[in-house]
């Protein structure tokens, strides 16, 4: 007889696929937008019991972060498809060092993060101009919020090993427990203790230690080939090579974004403090549409890894073409949604009337576009499961970074406004989706002619 887990976990070889990519893509989406409801209240409490300048401090260093952490979160994704892969193979003994080699790697690769973001913190925010009247807040924040490093990257890779399976639920309830002791702690903090953006750095390293021993506590006591035991922590160098070819295209891509968004984020600063607060604050709402819409891009990854290591190629292009039905319906409906609220959902993150109208322009030229990354994201994911990475890294780079950066510094200048700067990511991600559409079919070709000898084919 089965047990109760096991009767839990997707099937993601066979039998209907609608529904477990909603069963594995909504609770990962609630996992993501609660993370980032959760940050988005680090923001709500400074700006409304702080002040402008701790809202522009705090929400402003997204792509600071980003930047020392996308190249790590990317190798978690090689994790992710590599475990996925060994299942769908049957192969529980490289599923095993796949397990162990991750969980070294989030623990080493936390530390380095930790270790550089407190010597460069200072350096990167002269670099892309910060406000002086906010450069000593953004500091403080971001050097409290690397300490954190170590316990974000093991809740990010340990959430990864479990997704590899189908279980988005376990890292659900993880980040629940978690967020609700970290808005708790940020209003203790900020109101109680005066502590500003302090107060907010600490609480997001406390709630990141307790997300993270919570996964780990969950992978200690898994059955199966999923078990981690600390005593037996090894680096596979094999294992590690496959989950860099995989990963590190990939978090090379969440690099290059980073580096376009500070090149974008250093045009912004120059346009003023409030100027920064309204954009930190309408860009919350494109985190969530975003996650949500990665939800779907983690869906493909892992569905199309596990039917690939399976053979099931005509099963791949299904989960394609679900994924992308799904992530643009789910994701335009709520950016449609954040728009039509527009003053009253800012309203949410500051009371000033001049940082309102600044995300009312942040909305109207990002947020209702976004559904057009739907193509960029959900094929990038698919790609990757077929065990191709270093495509969309490179579309990435061309269509994202390159593009973003010749704007910035010919286009941006002959009109610098804010509405101009904007305008730059709906067009690189136009870009990027036009080449990755063209990317997917000669690669699903490709990946058609490796298997001349079966009906399983991605152009059946």
């Amino acid at each position: 007889m089965q047990t109760k887990k096991e009767k839990q976990e997707l099937d993601l070889l066979h039998g209907s696929l609608w529904n477990k990519i909603l069963l594995f893509a909504l609770p990962l989406a609630a996992s993501s937008i609660l993370q980032q409801l959760f940050n988005s209240a680090d923001v709500a409490v400074v700006g409304r019991f702080a002040g402008s300048q701790a809202l522009a401090a705090v929400g402003s260093n997204g792509a600071v972060i980003n930047l020392l952490v996308n190249i790590f979160v990317g190798l978690s994704v090689g994790a992710n498809v590599m475990i996925a892969r060994f299942l769908g193979e049957g192969n529980t003994s490289q599923v095993r060092k796949a397990v162990h080699t991750t969980v070294l790697v989030a623990l080493l690769s936390g530390l380095l993060i930790m270790i550089l973001g407190l010597i460069i913190t200072r350096p990167i925010l002269q670099l892309i101009q910060t406000p002086h009247d906010i450069i000593d807040l953004a500091t403080v924040y971001l050097r409290i919020y690397f300490l954190g490093m170590p316990f974000m990257m093991l809740y990010n890779f340990g959430s990864a090993i479990l997704r590899s399976r189908g279980d988005t639920k376990t890292p659900f309830i993880c980040l629940l427990i978690s967020g609700i002791i970290n808005v708790l702690l940020n209003l203790f903090f900020v109101i109680v203790c005066k502590l500003s953006v302090a107060g907010v750095g600490i609480a997001t390293v406390i709630s990141n230690i307790i997300s993270a021993s919570l996964i780990l506590w969950f992978l200690t006591h898994e059955k199966g080939a999923l078990r981690v035991n600390l005593r037996r922590l090894r680096m596979d160098v094999d294992i590690l090579k496959s989950i860099a070819k995989i990963g590190l295209p990939a978090g090379l891509q969440g690099v290059v974004f980073s580096l376009s968004n500070i090149c974008v984020q250093s045009a912004l600063n120059s346009l003023g403090s409030d100027t920064v607060a309204g954009s930190a604050a309408a860009l919350n709402f494109e985190y969530f549409v975003y996650f949500l819409l990665n939800a779907f891009t983690q869906a493909c990854v892992t569905f199309t890894g596990q039917n690939y290591g399976a053979g099931e190629y005509a099963r791949c292009r299904r989960v394609t073409q679900l994924c992308l039905l799904m992530g643009f319906v789910f994701s335009t409906s709520l950016s449609l949604i954040f728009f039509f609220a527009g003053k009253g959902a800012l309203h949410f993150y500051t009371t000033e009337t001049a940082v309102i109208e600044i995300g009312l322009v942040r909305m109207k030229y990002c947020l209702v576009m976004q559904f057009i990354s739907v193509f960029m994201d959900v094929l990038s994911g698919s790609m990757r499961g077929l065990g191709y990475s270093l495509t969309p890294a490179l579309i990435s780079f061309a269509g994202s970074c390159a593009f973003r950066l010749l704007w910035v510094y010919l286009v941006f200048p002959l009109a610098p406004s804010f509405a101009t700067l904007m305008w730059v990511y709906p067009i690189s991600w136009l870009i990027s989706s036009v080449a990755s559409i063209v990317a997917y079919f000669i690669i699903r070709r490709r990946v058609a002619n490796q298997q001349p000898n079966t009906t399983k084919t991605l152009s059946a």
